[in-house]
This record gives C-alpha cells, structure tokens and sequence, in this order.
C-alpha cells in the first residue's frame, strides 16, 4: 500500500518513460504487443512494484551502471529494477540481480560475444555465500530446473535487461543456431554444505562468509550417469569420457566446462579420502587427446605450434585455451553427475564479483 500511495502522490524521481493504459487494459498483453517479453508473460512494472523493489538497494536509481550490449545502452540502477520487477524477483533479490549485471559487464565475461555467437551459449550465473541460503535459492535436487523463483528470476532478469535495453534480440544480433533454454534463465547456487570441499568462490580467492556471483558461458546440461563406479578411479573413467566428448572429441580449443559433481558421486570421493584437489590432478592426467586425432581448422589444429604439428604422437590437453571447474550441487536421490559445457578461450572466461548491498 505504502508504495502504491507514493505513486500516487509523491514524487518518485523515476525516470523512466511512463505509459498510460485505459482502465480496462490487460497490463500482461500490453507488454507482449509492446515485444517487453521473451515469450512468458512477464510481471507488468507499475511504479509502486519498481520503488518496492528499489528500496532494497542504497544506490541511486539514476547510477549508469555500464553500457549493456549488443548496442551498448547506456543502464540505470532504475532499468535494472524494472527489468527485475517483470522476471518476478522478489525486492530482497536486488543486490544479487545487480551483481549479476555488474559481473556480465566485465571485460573478460565478454558478453557481446556471447549474445553475437552461433553457438548455443547464454550467460549462466552460480551465487556463493550466505545470501543464497537467505533467499532461498535452490542448490540441490532439481537445481538447474523448474520450481525455484528466486534461480528463475534473478537469470532471468539479466535476460530481460539485455533484450529490453540492450537490444539482443533472437534473430537480429542474438545469431545462435540452436540457442539453449538458459537463454530464458539459467541460475542456481552452489551447494555449499559439505565444508570437505572448498566452494568454487574460496577457490577464487573469497572468504567462506563472501557472497558472490560467477558467471560463465554455458550452452546446456549433458548428465554423467554411472550407478556401477565403486572406486574414484572407476569414476573418474566415466567423467573423462563424457568430457572428452565435449564439443568434438577431436576438438581441444574453445572448449571450457563446469563439471558438476552429485552429492553420491561426491560422497563416493568422500569416503576415499579424495580431495576436490585429488579429482583433479586425476582428470587433467587423463584428459589428453593425441595431436593426430584433432580436427583440422580454428578450433582443432589451429593456433598449434609448428613444434606441436609436426609430432603427432603429442598428447595435447582436452581444455587446451578454455578450464576445466569443479563444483558441488544437485540431489542425492541417484548416482549422477553433470557436465555445463562451454566456448572457452581467452576472449571468454568466467568472472566473480561479490554481492554488495
């Protein structure tokens, strides 16, 4: 209510455009004419939903927070928060949506790229900390499916925002040729809960209390299925397997990937006393692919030195210009694992940022 009255009455130093619609106005439909969605209906951004969600952040509404591609507009801390108010999120969700938006924008992350390309990829985004945890976000059984507001809308608000203000539009600038369904949101949280394991955040440098966000590059989820593996070592045989597969069998440049361990899985690598350390001085021994078998072109043979050509016995990593990362999340109802494959190379790489108010 109380934000509903200062719409009324007060001054909300908004800035954004307003649109005024008969009373009788279907407020969803009128965003789909107005071609705001990305095919689901969206939540309509009156002013009393965007000032709710706006004073969840000390920042200003007027803030430029970067240029958002692919056409490089100029985004307010105000255009965030109305994008955020249509994905669904909740007021308490801002600071981790701004993050978001802040870590895509970073050089590195190269998110014109990832918009541009053909292949399948979208911005995947995996929140550390104790903000997950306070805001409900899923990082066990279903964790990169259905069912969960706060993993659908906080990705799917970066989504928005890049169709809405940067102009990414499937088709025009956005040129894949399959696209993937994370192109409407693909969030999710570590699991955390196991300290036998550092988190992918720690592993970067950050406190264990650090909230963050890390976002990559990911065109999918391929499940690494092995029921049978009684031994790390059984198990590390299947997950070289699936990861050599990635892409190409026969490709070992601009391939990246997240391995996604499953809590049976894990606890299998547990009860051997394997560290995430362990797994994977384990997997880069093994993830080698000979330079006779790899495809000719950019992303095979090219960029190999004239040394490396000419001994086709050399034995070349999987993940030659892209990495390789170890992460914890999912269920325990079953022996799985996942792999999030990945472009990688060095125009392309994941970035963390930390969760401020």
């Amino acid at each position: 209510m109380m934000y509903r009255l200062r719409a009324k009455f007060g001054k909300t130093g908004l800035a954004s455009r307003r649109i005024s619609l008969p009373a009788a106005a279907d407020l969803v439909e009128a965003c789909f004419e107005r071609g705001w969605t990305d095919g689901l209906p969206v939540v309509p951004p009156t002013e009393a939903r965007v000032l709710e969600i706006l004073d969840d952040t000390p920042r200003m509404p007027d803030e430029i927070i970067g240029l958002i591609p692919p056409n490089r507009v100029e985004c307010t801390i105000e255009k965030i928060a109305i994008n955020a108010v249509m994905a669904g999120c909740l007021p308490q969700y801002m600071p981790v949506v701004l993050a978001v938006v802040e870590a895509a924008l970073i050089p590195e992350f190269n998110l014109h790229a990832i918009l541009a390309t053909t292949n399948a990829v979208s911005p995947v985004v995996m929140v550390n900390g104790p903000i997950a945890r306070s805001i409900g976000m899923n990082a066990k059984g279903n964790v990169f499916g259905q069912g969960n507001r706060a993993n659908a809308s906080i990705g799917r608000a970066l989504q928005l925002l890049v169709r809405n203000v940067g102009g990414g539009l499937p088709g025009e600038i956005d040129r894949s040729v399959f696209g993937n369904p994370g192109k409407y949101s693909f969030c999710f949280a570590e699991d955390e809960e196991d300290p036998r394991w550092e988190s992918y955040a720690v592993e970067q440098g950050y406190a264990p209390d650090a909230s963050t966000v890390t976002m990559f590059a990911g065109d999918g989820v391929t499940p690494i299925i092995d029921h049978m593996a009684r031994t790390p070592e059984e198990l590390c045989d299947s997950y070289v397997g699936c990861l050599l597969a990635t892409y190409n069998r026969r490709q070992v440049n601009e391939v990246a990937a997240f391995l996604v361990v499953g809590g049976e899985h894990q606890k299998l690598f547990h009860d051997a006393g394997w560290s995430k350390q362990r797994l994977r001085e384990e997997l880069d021994g093994k993830l080698r692919i000979p330079v006779r078998d790899l495809v000719p072109g950019r992303s095979g043979l090219g960029g190999l030195t004239p040394e490396e050509r000419r001994n086709p016995d050399l034995m070349l990593p999987k993940f030659r210009t892209g990495t390789l990362n170890i992460i914890r999340a999912g269920g325990s109802a079953g022996k799985y694992s996942a792999i999030i494959s990945a472009l990688g190379s060095s125009g392309l790489k994941p970035v963390t940022k930390e969760i401020t108010p």
